[in-house]
């Protein structure tokens, strides 16, 4: 069965509260599961929430502080206890490969775990599988920091009635399928569009530790999903961009601007014990959005059927 969800395992910024650990993400997307920077205590919040060693086919770190990375020692560690059978692909940016050795060998174990670094050294596509395409764009942070983006490609659904009239059928509907055209049987040429509509990949989109800036956007253009740090409200909107992060406002302004459907922001300071200030400001510029705490899972929006933007 498909399940496309977001299982939110930490939401604190910087420092652990008692309601909020370290940030943690964990994407489930059909047969694959993606972790999103794994900070301290995210091997507990997996127990807690159900998410297994073996589900994770990829973990992707932001940057290197330590709010977003730390956990990913005992998850390793974790991975080779559970003797996880497939190797992990670990997406990180390559200038913080030094803190990823250590955190890779932080102790001993019996390392029995099959990873696969990918370090990222200039942004673009990163990975394309027969399912998704993942992209990575530089943030503004002040250490080397990407944001990601998981699109899955657009396909076709066709019409049993309008090519049974064409008479496309066996070989030559594959073939239409295949190319996107296909001679019928009575010699014209017939379009995928003549006999189908297109049917809208899902696209989701994790913004992490930033100030505004265009990659926010190139990330999140007409996304299903956006995960966005909102660490201030935006009263403190200068202490934002001091310490190189977003307020609630911004971060509802850029899923704005880019035709987010379901905005979800997380990574709140250690100073706001209330949420709703949070959701007040958000709402009030984009319609769809919530403010996680640990433990939520929030499914991605249905697909959009085709000709809706």
């Amino acid at each position: 069965m498909s399940v496309r969800e977001l299982v939110v395992l930490g939401t604190a910024s910087q420092v652990p509260t008692r309601r909020r650990n370290h940030n943690g993400y964990f994407l489930r997307w059909d047969g694959d599961g993606l972790l999103f920077d794994p900070g301290e205590g995210t091997q507990r919040q997996m127990i807690h929430f159900g998410v297994t060693a073996t589900s994770i086919s990829d973990v992707l770190i932001t940057h290197f502080h330590g709010d977003h990375c730390l956990g990913l020692a005992s998850l390793v560690q974790r991975i080779s206890l559970d003797e996880v059978p497939h190797a992990v692909r670990v997406h990180y940016p390559a200038s913080g490969q030094v803190y990823f050795d250590r955190l890779r060998k932080a102790s001993i174990f019996r390392d029995v775990a099959r990873l696969e670094p990918l370090p990222i050294s200039a942004p673009g596509t990163l990975l394309e599988t027969s399912a998704w395409r993942l992209e990575a764009r530089a943030l503004d942070h002040g250490p080397e920091c990407y944001g990601y983006r998981l699109a899955e490609p657009d396909s076709w659904n066709v019409d049993p009635a309008l090519c049974e009239a064409r008479g496309l059928r066996g070989p030559v509907l594959r073939e239409l399928k295949a190319n996107g055209c296909a001679t019928a049987p009575d010699g014209s040429v017939v379009q995928l569009a003549d006999v189908g509509r297109v049917k809208r990949g899902q696209r989701f989109a994790f913004v992490m530790d930033t100030r505004v800036c265009p990659s926010c956007v190139e990330l999140a253009r007409d996304v299903d999903m956006l995960v966005i740090e909102s660490t201030y409200l935006h009263e403190h909107v200068d202490e934002a961009v001091k310490n190189g992060h977003l307020t609630a406002r911004q971060a509802a302004e850029i899923a704005r601007e880019a035709g987010v459907r379901k905005l979800v922001l997380t990574h709140l300071s250690q100073r706001y014990r209330d949420t709703e200030p949070f959701l007040a400001e958000a709402a009030a510029i984009h319609p769809d959005c919530v403010v996680v705490e640990d433990g939520d899972v929030v499914p991605l929006p249905p697909p959009l059927r085709g000709g809706e933007p």
